[in-house]
């Protein structure tokens, strides 16, 4: 079944986007490579970034061995107890709380490359929640910077609601889900595409070496592609409101279109 929504599923964001943004990278190089031959190739790339898990992890004693240390502490009446001759008692039994503890997570983009040189010509990002909060926005930034600072052009696409966007000199205007194409012999000016949560994506140019056209991205082609083959509908629970909230007028949007789901 297709995807009730005329754009991006707002429900793929956080419940099920990882596995959407591995499937959306592998759709991409597959709707340019044809586009792109003989001299150029498109190459779905993984990198691991450091990011923290919605999970929490509690840390436990190792064993339960007593032990004599030389200074000893201990928790009297919610304070610590010295003894006369200057050592502490023993502790009492420690609170247990939660900590998060970082990991390390896939993030999916591609490459286009010419096949002569096997030189970097356009990066094609697809921002992931990792590459837009800590610590991993702090890695995802270095790697934008240097292809910034190359003869390479960057397509970034934002579809993600929530998280911090690229750095700009200039406000983006208001919009939930962005598209921003940096050509590299026109920086710092940079081509912006704002997608409404009502609107289709569009399809954007992607650029290549000098003296050859641009060939043409169909972004919304790619989404409804994926979420078909893999078969979102199954996996989605559109009974509940998604994981990253809706204003009260995108609810009523939202609930619209829901309801014309056979069976909703």
């Amino acid at each position: 079944m297709p995807s009730p929504f005329p754009g991006v599923d707002p429900y793929l964001e956080e419940t099920e986007w990882q596995s959407f943004h591995a499937q959306l990278a592998a759709e991409i190089a597959r709707q340019l490579g044809p586009k792109l031959r003989p001299k150029y190739v498109a190459l779905t790339q993984r990198r691991m970034v450091p990011d923290f898990s919605d999970e929490l992890v509690i840390a436990v004693p190792t064993g339960h061995e007593t032990v004599y240390p030389d200074v000893a502490v201990s928790q009297i009446g919610g304070a610590s107890s010295r003894t006369r001759e200057g050592t502490f008692l023993a502790a009492a039994v420690p609170v247990m709380l939660r900590t998060r503890v970082p990991e390390r997570v896939p993030t999916f983009f591609v490459e286009l490359r010419d096949v002569a040189g096997h030189r970097l010509v356009t990066a094609i990002e697809l921002l992931s929640p990792s590459n837009k909060r800590p610590p991993g926005r702090r890695q995802y930034l270095r790697r934008r910077n240097r292809v910034l600072r190359s003869s390479a052009h960057l397509l970034e696409i934002d579809l993600l609601r929530r998280g911090r966007r690229v750095p700009m000199e200039e406000a983006l205007p208001p919009a939930p889900y962005y598209v921003l194409l940096s050509r590299a012999e026109a920086r710092p000016v940079t081509e912006v595409w704002p997608v409404a949560l009502a609107e289709a994506l569009p399809a954007v140019p992607v650029p290549l070496l000098p003296g050859d056209p641009d060939v043409t991205l169909d972004l919304q082609q790619a989404v409804t592609a994926v979420y078909d083959v893999v078969g979102y509908d199954l996996l989605l629970d559109y009974s509940k409101p998604p994981s990253v909230p809706l204003t009260p007028e995108e609810q009523a949007w939202a609930a619209k279109h829901l309801s014309a789901i056979p069976d909703a």
